[in-house]
């Protein structure tokens, strides 16, 4: 039996930790997506609900009161804009605007809207809706609800962060740093000092106002011009966190809120970085067991031995970068990308063990077209996306981190015991905020909901993104709440589960049923 041992730290600055609650596979499978379709093809303007209108905040009122007008867009759906306040204390000054797409309910007994965010930060919530939302949501929810996907501010439509042209994203991906030395971490602090004042300069003041409180401020206001006396939502990952927020800034207005996947609100930065490269270490366990009760598996041995042939390939790669069939160089960090991400659904465990029988024969062809996945990068070259840009622009906004050099020698220290096999890659993420241009705005604490609307909480116990021990400690925090959770691999659960969870997340947001608290399934 072989042991475990650390990987070296030589990655890009902007580590990978926490990156896994940002990355838009969520429960998705890898495949192509499916539409599904609904919109009337006529322009449809919403006239403010006077009663609505009159219990918004008076120096927001107009923002409440705005006229939306939803037009046919991508075929079969409704697009709007809705604009919100740059910065809430100073609600008579600029506004942006959040761009929003709308499938509507044929059902004959409406409910209002289901207000969706697929996780991040960074994901997109329109993009979420138009190309999956018919593989995640049911049709007994989409029957009762207008489905309205969103993209949050500093995302991809809604005044987006951005930094670097997709030539410098590739060279940013490909680039090394020997992080364990004093000249390797200072290199990449320089140059994430650069790369942040890339975006402060093409990104304008808004950088400064993409944290999830005002975030959760939109989501007020989109719940307001939706005509929705209560807020209806299924919040992915982040998207709890931002749920969370919103139910303690706003306990009046929560309806039927699902929380699933859930982040704890009161974790630091690098507690939630630890837990994830603990929960990921568990979930190279769990795939590896599987992976050898098949016959196609390029691993052998016992699971111990198959976790360290993981840990030799990855060590490989990072000692000898390698060139995929387009002539790319693949670095470590890159492999690394793509290794992770179908660990969020054990629906895509063929295609890691796909990409990692190719690695091994020394192709990392697979492996780069499932980092690119990942990372929005599309096969011609260009970027579909901004999550990553938004990602650290809006996790420096709501988590003070520790950016100092025995701070972070010390952190990395602790990811390599947690995750022998990927904690190296999970450090220094401080260095993507240490020369942020604007200073964090939230310290972390325990969400304060003090609604009387039962809010459900819902957790999968092999989550390797949002540990499973997460949901438990929300749904303590949330007070009026049920926690329901999932035996199973991969993360969240409603949507790509089983009958179980479908119907229970099913009946509390059509019947508003709340399953029993602690139902597991």
């Amino acid at each position: 039996m072989k042991s475990a041992r650390a990987v070296p730290a030589r990655s890009r600055s902007a580590a990978i930790g926490m990156r896994a609650v940002g990355a838009m596979a969520l429960a998705l499978t890898l495949s192509s997506c499916t539409l599904f379709g609904g919109g009337s093809g006529a322009k449809d303007s919403s006239t403010p609900n006077p009663e609505i209108a009159a219990a918004a905040p008076a120096e927001l009122r107009s923002y409440y009161t705005q006229q939306v007008d939803w037009a046919p867009c991508e075929s079969d759906f409704e697009c709007a804009k809705i604009k919100v306040p740059l910065d809430y204390s100073k609600p008579d000054g600029e506004s942006i605007e959040i761009a929003a797409l709308r499938l509507p309910s044929e059902g004959s007994n409406k409910k209002g809207s289901l207000l969706v965010n697929p996780g991040g930060p960074g994901g997109s919530g329109y993009d979420f809706v138009r190309d999956a939302g018919s593989t995640n949501i049911s049709e007994k929810v989409r029957s009762n609800y207008d489905i309205v996907g969103f993209d949050p501010r500093g995302v991809k439509r809604s005044a987006p962060v951005k930094c670097m042209t997709d030539q410098e994203r590739d060279a940013s991906r490909a680039k090394v740093y020997e992080l364990d030395t004093d000249a390797g971490l200072a290199e990449a602090i320089a140059d994430n000092k650069a790369i942040a004042a890339q975006c402060a300069e093409k990104t304008g003041p808004v950088l400064g106002h993409i944290d999830t409180a005002s975030a959760a401020k939109d989501l007020d206001i989109l719940r307001g011009v939706l005509n929705d006396a209560k807020l209806n939502y299924l919040g992915y990952s982040y998207g709890t966190f931002l749920g969370s927020t919103y139910a303690s800034l706003f306990p009046d207005n929560v309806g039927r809120m699902v929380l699933d996947g859930a982040m704890d609100p009161s974790l630091s930065y690098e507690e939630l970085t630890s837990g994830q490269a603990k929960a990921f270490e568990k979930a190279i366990r769990a795939y590896v067991t599987h992976c050898l009760e098949g016959s196609d598996c390029p691993l052998s041995g016992t699971p111990d031995d198959a976790v360290a042939q993981i840990q030799d390939i990855i060590a490989a790669v990072e000692a000898d970068p390698r060139a995929a069939k387009d002539g790319r160089v693949v670095n470590a960090s890159m492999f690394v990308s793509g290794l992770i991400l179908p660990f969020y659904n054990d629906d895509n465990w063929p295609l890691l063990t796909q990409a990692l029988d190719s690695a091994l024969k020394g192709d990392v062809t697979p492996m780069l077209r499932l980092a690119d996945f990942g990372a929005d990068r599309e096969p011609n070259g260009s970027y579909s996306g901004n999550s990553s840009f938004a990602f650290s622009a809006i996790n420096c906004l709501d988590y003070p981190m520790v950016t100092d050099t025995a701070g972070m020698r010390a952190d990395a220290q602790q990811l390599r015991q947690d995750s022998p096999t990927l904690g190296s890659y999970f450090a220094y993420g401080g260095t993507n905020c240490k020369d942020w241009p604007y200073k964090n705005v939230r310290t972390p604490a325990p969400a304060d909901y003090k609604g009387s609307t039962d809010i459900l909480v819902v957790g999968t116990t092999g989550d390797p993104a949002t540990p499973v021990e997460w949901a438990a400690e929300l749904r303590k925090q949330l007070g009026t709440a049920a926690l329901l959770t999932w035996k199973g691999e991969g993360h969240t659960a409603y949507g790509r589960s089983n009958d179980c969870i479908g119907d229970a997340v099913d009946g509390y947001l059509v019947d508003g049923k709340t399953p029993a608290d602690n139902t597991v399934c």
